[in-house]
C-alpha cells in the first residue's frame, strides 16, 4: 500500500484516540484549524472578514464551522454564467453552478454511544454501577465485555448566573466495563437475546468498601479529576466511549478498525480538505470559490433537531453573517445559495461479505472502493442527476475512486444531514462518504485506502 494511503489513514487514527467525545472533537479540530493559520470569530460579535482570510467559529462547544474567503475576487466565471436566462439545451434547466459559487462539506461530531444520567450514581448488591441512558442507536451488545472510559463536559458554580464555568474533561483511562452474563446462565445468548437499555447497558465502576460514599462516588470521582468541589458541580454532558485504540489489520494492514469512524472519517477529512485547498491557492495561485466553508453538525444521530444540529437556522446565521461582513445583502445571499454546492459527508454501508442479500445486487461498494456517492430516489440520501454528475466529474479530473450506492429495495437504510441542510439552504446536494462495516457498533472497521481518497475529493470540491 502507498504510503500517502497508510499516512491518512494514520492521521485518522490519531485524531480519533482524541476525539472521544463531540466536544474533543470539536477542540481537537480547532487546534487543526488553528495551526494552519485559522483565526476565531466569536458568534456574538460583528466580523470584520477580509479577502484572504481563513476563519473559524464555535457557536457551540459540539459544534464547528470554518471557511475561507479568496484574497481577490475570482473573475473566472463561465460565460455562459454571465448571460441571462442561460439554458441547458438538454434540460432547460439554468445553468447555476459556476467557479465562484459558494461550497459548503458538512458533517457531524456525535456518534451512539453511552450518555450519562444527572444522577449517575446506581449501587446494586454491592457493586457500584453507571446510570446511564442511550444516545442515538448503537449496537448494544458490541458495547459488552470492552474497557470504556467518560469523557465530556462538566458545568461549575460561578459569579455570574448566565455565565456558568465550563470544564473539559476526558478520564484518558479505562474505568467502566459492562460484562456479559456467563452462558451457563444465558444458554440462549448465542441465538439472539434482548439487552435492557436501563438495566443490562449500566456500566460497572467498582465495588462498594468503607472508603466510598456509595451515594456519591461517581460525583466524588469526577470532582478529584477536574480539580473542583464536588459543591460547585451544578451539571454535566457526559459521554461514556470505547477507550480500546484504533487498529491496522488484515494481511496488509489494510483495513482500520476503530471506535468512532461514524463520522470522525468525515470531520477529519473536511478539516484537512479546507486547509489543503488554501495552501494549494497560496502555493500555486490557484482561484479558489468565493466562499469555502465546512460545517461540523452536532445531533444527527438523534435527528439534528436542535440549535447545534443541521435541522436549524444555525448555518444561515452564520452565512448572514459572512455576508454582511463583506458588505453583500441578503438578496446575494439568496442568489449564491441557489448557486452554491453542498456535499453532505457521512459514512456508508460496505457490502458485508456474510450478508450479500441485504445489498442491492449490483449497485453496491466494497471497503477499499473509494468514496462512496449515495442514491435515494426517496430523498433519504439528496439526490439530483446534475449535482451527481457534477461530483463524478471532479473524482475524475483528481483521479479519485468511487461507486454508487443505492440500498435494497427492502432495505430503507439510514438518513443523512444532505436533505435537512438543503431544505433550508436550496443549492446541490450530494451524499458521499466512506464505506465501513459494522456501523454504530462499539468498534467499525474500514478501508484504510478510502480515507485518502476523500481527503483528496473534499480538497479537490474546495479548490
Amino acid at each position: 500500500m502507498a504510503s500517502k494511503k497508510i499516512s491518512a489513514a494514520n492521521r485518522l487514527a490519531d485524531f480519533i484516540k482524541k476525539a472521544v467525545s463531540p466536544y474533543h472533537t470539536v477542540e481537537e479540530s480547532r487546534k487543526i484549524l488553528e495551526a494552519a493559520g485559522f483565526f476565531e470569530l466569536s458568534l456574538n460579535q460583528d466580523w470584520d472578514v477580509k479577502q484572504g482570510g481563513k476563519f473559524y467559529v464555535l457557536p457551540f462547544k459540539t459544534s464547528l464551522f470554518a471557511f475561507t474567503i479568496p484574497a481577490t475576487e475570482n473573475d473566472a466565471v463561465l460565460p455562459e454564467a454571465k448571460k441571462k436566462s442561460k439554458k441547458i439545451t438538454d434540460n432547460c434547466e439554468e445553468k447555476a453552478l459556476t467557479s465562484n459559487s459558494i461550497h459548503i462539506a458538512a458533517a457531524h461530531t456525535d456518534f451512539p454511544c453511552l450518555h450519562i444520567k444527572p444522577v449517575a450514581e446506581f449501587e446494586s448488591r454491592g457493586y457500584l454501577r453507571i446510570n446511564t441512558e442511550i444516545y442515538g442507536g448503537p449496537i448494544l451488545n458490541t458495547w459488552l465485555d470492552r474497557p470504556l472510559s467518560v469523557a465530556g463536559r462538566v458545568l461549575l458554580r460561578s459569579s455570574e448566573i448566565y455565565a456558568p464555568r465550563e470544564v473539559m474533561v476526558d478520564f484518558a483511562r479505562p474505568l467502566l466495563t459492562i460484562p456479559n452474563l456467563a452462558v451457563h446462565y444465558n444458554r440462549e445468548v448465542n441465538e439472539g437475546v434482548k439487552l435492557t437499555k436501563q438495566n443490562d447497558m449500566l456500566p460497572l465502576l467498582g465495588m462498594i468498601n468503607d472508603k466510598l460514599n456509595k451515594d456519591s462516588y461517581f460525583i466524588d470521582l469526577l470532582a478529584k479529576e477536574i480539580k473542583e468541589k464536588k459543591e460547585d458541580i451544578l451539571d454535566f454532558d457526559l459521554y461514556v466511549y470505547n477507550a480500546e485504540e484504533p487498529a491496522f489489520v488484515g494481511l496488509n494492514n489494510e483495513m482500520l478498525s476503530s471506535p468512532r469512524l461514524d463520522n470522525i472519517t468525515s470531520c477529519l477529512a473536511l478539516v484537512e480538505g479546507l486547509i489543503n485547498a488554501s495552501i494549494e491557492s497560496e502555493c500555486n495561485d490557484r482561484r479558489l470559490n468565493e466562499l469555502n466553508l465546512i460545517a461540523l453538525f452536532d445531533n444527527e444521530e438523534i435527528g439534528s433537531e436542535t440549535k447545534q444540529g443541521a435541522d436549524s437556522e444555525l448555518l444561515r446565521v452564520i452565512l448572514r453573517k459572512i455576508y454582511r461582513s463583506l458588505g453583500k445583502d441578503e438578496i446575494t445571499l439568496d442568489t449564491d445559495i441557489r448557486k452554491g454546492f453542498l456535499l453532505s459527508v457521512d459514512v456508508a454501508h460496505a457490502l458485508h461479505p456474510a450478508k450479500a442479500e441485504k445489498y442491492d445486487p449490483v449497485n453496491n461498494m466494497r471497503m477499499g472502493d473509494g468514496v462512496t456517492i449515495k442514491l435515494s430516489a426517496n430523498q433519504r440520501y439528496t439526490y439530483d442527476g446534475v449535482a451527481v454528475a457534477c461530483v463524478q466529474q471532479l473524482c475524475d479530473k483528481f483521479g479519485i475512486k468511487y461507486k454508487k450506492f443505492v440500498n435494497n429495495s427492502d432495505m430503507p437504510g439510514g438518513g443523512t444531514l444532505g436533505p435537512i441542510i438543503s431544505s433550508h439552504l436550496p443549492m446541490y446536494t450530494v451524499d458521499i462518504g466512506v464505506p465501513i462495516l459494522a456501523m454504530h457498533s462499539a468498534r467499525e472497521l474500514m478501508g484504510a485506502c478510502d480515507q485518502d481518497e476523500l481527503v483528496k475529493l473534499i480538497t479537490g470540491f474546495f479548490e
